[in-house]
Protein backbone atom coordinates (compact mmCIF):
# COMPACT_ATOMS: atom_id res chain seq x y z
CA UNK A 1 0.00 0.00 0.00
CA UNK A 2 3.06 2.28 0.75
CA UNK A 3 3.70 4.17 -2.82
CA UNK A 4 0.14 3.74 -4.31
CA UNK A 5 -1.00 5.65 -1.84
CA UNK A 6 1.16 8.43 -1.96
CA UNK A 7 0.44 8.28 -6.01
CA UNK A 8 -2.82 8.47 -5.39
CA UNK A 9 -2.79 11.47 -2.98
CA UNK A 10 0.10 13.61 -3.85
CA UNK A 11 1.18 12.41 -7.56
CA UNK A 12 -2.02 12.97 -9.36
CA UNK A 13 -3.02 16.26 -11.91
CA UNK A 14 -5.34 17.81 -10.03
CA UNK A 15 -8.80 17.55 -11.26
CA UNK A 16 -7.69 13.53 -10.71
CA UNK A 17 -9.13 11.36 -8.09
CA UNK A 18 -7.98 12.39 -4.43
CA UNK A 19 -7.33 15.73 -3.21
CA UNK A 20 -5.26 17.90 -5.60
CA UNK A 21 -1.47 19.32 -4.87
CA UNK A 22 -0.73 22.29 -2.98
CA UNK A 23 0.27 24.90 -5.97
CA UNK A 24 4.24 25.85 -5.95
CA UNK A 25 3.19 29.47 -4.71
CA UNK A 26 1.25 27.39 -1.55
CA UNK A 27 4.52 25.43 -0.85
CA UNK A 28 6.82 28.58 -1.10
CA UNK A 29 4.58 30.85 1.07
CA UNK A 30 4.13 28.03 3.56
CA UNK A 31 7.87 27.73 3.79
CA UNK A 32 8.60 31.55 3.87
CA UNK A 33 5.98 32.10 6.36
CA UNK A 34 7.96 29.24 8.47
CA UNK A 35 11.06 30.60 7.81
CA UNK A 36 10.19 34.15 8.95
CA UNK A 37 8.63 33.01 12.19
CA UNK A 38 10.69 30.92 13.35
CA UNK A 39 12.29 32.79 15.52
CA UNK A 40 9.13 34.06 17.59
CA UNK A 41 7.70 30.54 17.72
CA UNK A 42 11.38 29.34 19.41
CA UNK A 43 11.19 32.73 21.79
CA UNK A 44 7.23 31.67 22.41
CA UNK A 45 8.51 27.89 23.22
CA UNK A 46 11.30 28.73 25.40
CA UNK A 47 8.98 30.86 27.38
CA UNK A 48 6.24 28.58 27.90
CA UNK A 49 9.25 25.59 28.76
CA UNK A 50 10.52 27.88 31.16
CA UNK A 51 7.18 28.84 32.66
CA UNK A 52 5.76 25.11 32.83
CA UNK A 53 9.32 23.53 34.26
CA UNK A 54 10.61 26.65 36.06
CA UNK A 55 13.73 25.73 34.33
CA UNK A 56 15.60 27.64 31.59
CA UNK A 57 16.39 26.12 28.51
CA UNK A 58 19.52 25.43 27.16
CA UNK A 59 20.91 28.57 25.39
CA UNK A 60 19.03 31.19 26.97
CA UNK A 61 22.19 32.12 29.64
CA UNK A 62 25.55 32.34 28.64
CA UNK A 63 29.03 32.72 30.24
CA UNK A 64 30.93 35.44 28.67
CA UNK A 65 34.92 35.99 28.97
CA UNK A 66 36.44 39.40 28.69
CA UNK A 67 40.29 39.99 29.21
CA UNK A 68 41.50 43.24 31.09
CA UNK A 69 45.01 44.38 31.00
CA UNK A 70 45.09 45.22 35.32
CA UNK A 71 43.17 44.53 38.25
CA UNK A 72 41.96 48.01 38.44
CA UNK A 73 40.33 47.97 34.74
CA UNK A 74 38.82 44.94 35.43
CA UNK A 75 37.20 45.83 38.35
CA UNK A 76 36.06 49.57 36.73
CA UNK A 77 34.61 47.04 33.71
CA UNK A 78 33.14 44.75 36.50
CA UNK A 79 31.03 47.69 38.08
CA UNK A 80 29.66 48.71 34.84
CA UNK A 81 28.43 45.80 33.63
CA UNK A 82 26.82 45.21 36.88
CA UNK A 83 25.40 49.25 36.97
CA UNK A 84 24.31 48.96 32.84
CA UNK A 85 22.54 45.42 34.50
CA UNK A 86 24.19 43.43 31.71
CA UNK A 87 24.91 40.82 34.15
CA UNK A 88 24.23 38.94 37.25
CA UNK A 89 27.65 38.23 38.19
CA UNK A 90 31.07 38.95 37.17
CA UNK A 91 34.00 36.95 38.75
CA UNK A 92 37.29 38.79 38.38
CA UNK A 93 40.01 36.12 37.87
CA UNK A 94 43.64 36.66 39.37
CA UNK A 95 46.33 37.19 36.85
CA UNK A 96 47.11 35.46 33.92
CA UNK A 97 49.70 34.94 31.20
CA UNK A 98 48.80 34.94 27.78
CA UNK A 99 50.48 34.23 24.30
CA UNK A 100 49.22 35.76 21.33
CA UNK A 101 49.86 37.29 17.81
CA UNK A 102 49.49 41.14 17.46
CA UNK A 103 49.60 43.22 14.07
CA UNK A 104 52.22 40.04 13.03
CA UNK A 105 54.39 39.46 16.04
CA UNK A 106 53.99 37.36 18.95
CA UNK A 107 53.59 38.93 22.05
CA UNK A 108 53.25 38.10 25.97
CA UNK A 109 51.09 40.19 28.32
CA UNK A 110 49.47 39.39 31.51
CA UNK A 111 45.59 39.61 31.57
CA UNK A 112 42.76 39.66 34.42
CA UNK A 113 39.75 37.80 33.26
CA UNK A 114 36.39 38.39 33.60
CA UNK A 115 33.60 35.62 33.87
CA UNK A 116 29.84 37.66 32.90
CA UNK A 117 26.91 35.43 34.05
CA UNK A 118 24.21 37.04 31.60
CA UNK A 119 21.35 36.42 29.35
CA UNK A 120 22.06 35.09 25.86
CA UNK A 121 19.92 37.94 24.68
CA UNK A 122 22.40 40.55 26.16
CA UNK A 123 25.28 39.47 24.77
CA UNK A 124 25.24 42.11 21.63
CA UNK A 125 24.53 44.87 24.12
CA UNK A 126 27.50 43.55 26.17
CA UNK A 127 29.67 43.24 23.72
CA UNK A 128 28.87 46.94 22.11
CA UNK A 129 29.07 48.39 25.81
CA UNK A 130 32.74 46.80 26.85
CA UNK A 131 33.77 47.90 23.08
CA UNK A 132 32.89 51.63 24.39
CA UNK A 133 34.54 51.05 27.71
CA UNK A 134 37.74 48.87 27.33
CA UNK A 135 41.30 50.20 26.33
CA UNK A 136 42.45 47.48 24.13
CA UNK A 137 41.94 48.31 20.15
CA UNK A 138 40.00 44.89 19.83
CA UNK A 139 39.02 43.52 23.62
CA UNK A 140 38.60 39.29 23.88
CA UNK A 141 34.97 39.37 24.35
CA UNK A 142 33.87 35.36 23.72
CA UNK A 143 30.61 33.98 24.57
CA UNK A 144 29.62 30.33 25.86
CA UNK A 145 25.93 29.32 25.84
CA UNK A 146 25.35 27.54 29.57
CA UNK A 147 23.49 24.07 28.63
CA UNK A 148 23.30 23.27 32.03
CA UNK A 149 24.05 23.98 35.90
CA UNK A 150 22.41 24.48 39.27
CA UNK A 151 18.79 25.07 38.11
CA UNK A 152 18.58 27.70 41.06
CA UNK A 153 21.52 29.44 40.45
CA UNK A 154 20.35 29.80 36.59
CA UNK A 155 16.63 31.22 37.71
CA UNK A 156 18.78 33.52 39.93
CA UNK A 157 20.51 35.00 36.97
CA UNK A 158 17.35 35.28 34.77
CA UNK A 159 15.79 37.04 37.55
CA UNK A 160 18.70 39.61 37.87
CA UNK A 161 19.37 40.55 34.33
CA UNK A 162 16.12 41.90 33.12
CA UNK A 163 14.76 40.63 29.42
CA UNK A 164 14.91 44.38 28.25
Amino acid sequence: MGMEWLSQRWLCPPGAQGSPRPGKATVLLVLTLAVLLFPVLRGLALQLHSAITGTSMPGTLSLALLSCPNESIARDIARAIMDKKLAASVNILPKSSALYFWKGEQEESTEILLLVQTRTSKIGELSDYVRSIHPFEIPEIISLPIDQGNPLHLKWIEENVPRH
